[in-house]
This record gives C-alpha cells, structure tokens and sequence, in this order.
C-alpha cells in the first residue's frame, strides 16, 4: 500500500509540472548592430549569447566572443587569387567548416586560426548551397544545384576530413529548372540521422534521408514555384514530425502567395498557411528553442515576422533586413546580413 501511495503521489507530481506552454506575444524588438564591412553574411554558427561565428562573401570566417567588443576574422584565398565567396557554414563540435559558391567549389575545415581545403570540386555548373552536421558530429552533409540530372550532396562520415560526392544513381531525379537556394545555408535541416533540403525554382520539393543521406525520398509541396527565384528558401524541424518552410519569389519580395507552409507528419505533406498574408518573401525560418514549437521567427530583406501558434499566423515585428537568424535559448538569438551581424534579446 505504502509504495502504491508513492507511486500515486510521484505520478500527480509529474502531471502537475506538465504546463502547456504559454507563448508570448512580441509585437517590437530591437537588434543590436555590428558593422562587417566588406562582407556580405548569410551564413552564421550561433555558440551562445556572447559568441558567434559567421562565413562571408569576401572569404572572411570571422567571430566574436564577447558580444561584439572584438571581431576576428581569417581571410582565405585559394592560390592566392581565388577569395571564396561563402554562403555555408557548419561545426562538428570541433572544428569549422566553411563551403563557397561558384566554380570550383572549395570546402574549408577551419580549425584554431589555420584553414585547411578538405574538398575542391571544378564544373561550370557547380554551385552549392547549404551545409549542416548531423547530431552525431561526424555526419556531415552539403547540398548544391545539379550539375547532372540530380541534386550535388556531398557528405563525410568522418567529421569533415574527408568527402565525397553521391552519385545520380543513388539520388531522386530533379526536375526541369529545378535548384537550390543559397540564402541563409538554411535550405537544409537536420535531427538524429535525419536530413531535409528544400528546393526550388522548376519545383519547389523536399528531399528526406533517415539514414544519413544512403536512400533518399522525394515529397512534393504546394509552394508557389515554376520560376528561377520562386520556391522554399528555408526550412527548419521542430522535431521528427513537426516542420516549417518558407519562401516565395525573390524577384517579388513583397507577394505573400503560397509562400509559408508547415507539416506535421515529417515533411510528406505540407499545409500552406497564411496564405495571403504577412509574411511576405523570406530566406530564413527558425524555432525558438524551449517554446515546444509555438514560437517562430522568420527573417529576410523584407524584415522580420514573429509567430506565436507554430506558423499558423504572423505579425511584422521589425523592417531591418537580415538573410539568416539562429537562436541560442528562448531569449537570444544572432543575426546576419548585409555587411552585419545582429544581436536580438528578448527578455
């Protein structure tokens, strides 16, 4: 009887710690500033309220470690007249790793103040786009516009010494016109041993590995698509199931027409929402963490748009135009853009 008693108490305990959620409602912020002239910023590592890392248009992987007082930063060249052009950046726990757009494509592992190339790949069609780990730190993934009749995904299972590049045959057909985005290294997330990447322009799809990138499925979405700059930008996994994309047409930033969507059963289905209102175009979406996916930012060159109920619906919160933005905790999050860095605080 004693330990039933116990057992009843320990339960009634529990259920009573289980609160939902209340999310807030944030109709203003303000974003702290930092001048990176010289470099445009789309792709950030986010450490902790005081740190971030950040790869930049002008071969620059720099960083703060107090709140912006003090940037840093590595210049790279490759044969000392190619400057990088990054648009990705990822870390294994360990080391940095920054990949550049264009022809060829050069893969840098960053590691206390030296760069070394870990991968190079010549093709006029090269270009890629978006670079992520996996939890495991030694998994890692990159994603780039066909130069073939499929997607360019690179991958390395051993922390980001050595890649290679997954052949056609192992990979969905893309489709006519169909392409990546390198706006906010965005456009890829992933969870355990699970990877999305979203596409756009011919169509707008989500590609889905549950096996670090082995076997791949293909899932169609009903974002506005059909054209070079029309598609899914950004797309972010609260967990195995729940999941938000964004977009829309670059070339016409302010049309907020099939431009948002969420799914709730691992990216085989998606929902538009909002359809018709705001938010408008943009390159970047991002749970905040510790707010069991109520709360949702999403940024680009049009501002940034605050949700409180998961995506369903938005407000406009701020006009300062930013590519990408990564949060840390509920309340601080990192931002980047043209020639900046922002710092958001929400207590």
């Amino acid at each position: 009887m004693k330990r039933i008693i116990e057992f009843i108490f320990v339960f009634l305990f529990l259920m009573s710690c289980r609160q939902e959620y209340l999310p807030r409602n944030i109709d203003t912020i303000s974003i702290k500033e930092f001048k990176i002239e010289g470099s445009s910023i789309r792709a950030i590592q986010a450490v902790d309220s005081v740190s971030v890392f950040y790869a930049g248009s002008n071969g620059d992987v720099g960083f703060t470690t107090n709140s912006g007082t003090l940037w840093n930063a590595l210049h790279i060249k490759y044969q000392d007249s190619v400057v990088p052009h990054f648009r990705s950046l990822a870390f294994n726990g360990d080391s940095y790793f920054a990949l550049s757009i264009g022809n060829p494509a050069l893969l840098y592992k960053i590691s206390e103040g030296n760069s070394t190339l870990v991968y190079k790949e010549q093709d006029e069609k090269v270009f890629y786009d978006a670079l992520s780990f996996f939890d495991d730190n030694l998994h890692g993934i990159a994603i780039g516009d066909p130069t073939k009749n499929c997607a360019s995904i690179i991958i390395t299972e051993d922390g980001g010494e050595t890649w290679h590049k997954i052949p056609c045959d192992n990979l969905p057909k893309i489709e006519k016109d169909e392409a990546f985005f390198a706006a906010s290294n965005t456009n890829i997330a992933t969870i355990g041993s699970t990877v999305w990447i979203a596409s756009g322009g011919g169509k707008a799809r989500v590609l889905k590995s549950t096996n670090y990138g082995k076997s791949w499925q293909i899932f169609e979405t009903p974002f506005v698509q059909g054209n070079g700059p029309q598609g899914i930008y950004s797309i972010d996994l609260y967990d195995e199931n729940n999941g938000i994309a964004v977009g829309g047409d670059y070339s016409k930033p302010q049309e907020n027409i099939a431009n948002k969507a969420i799914t709730t059963d691992g990216g085989k289905t998606w929902t538009i929402v909002a359809d018709g209102k705001s938010p408008n175009y943009k390159s970047c979406v991002q749970y905040v963490p510790n707010t069991n996916g109520k709360e949702v930012f999403a940024v680009g060159k049009t501002g940034v748009s605050f949700s409180n109920d998961g995506g369903k619906t938005w407000k406009d919160i701020s006009k300062e135009s930013y590519y990408s933005i990564q949060f840390v905790d509920e309340n601080n999050a990192w931002l980047s853009g043209h020639h900046k860095i922002g710092k958001l605080n929400l207590y």
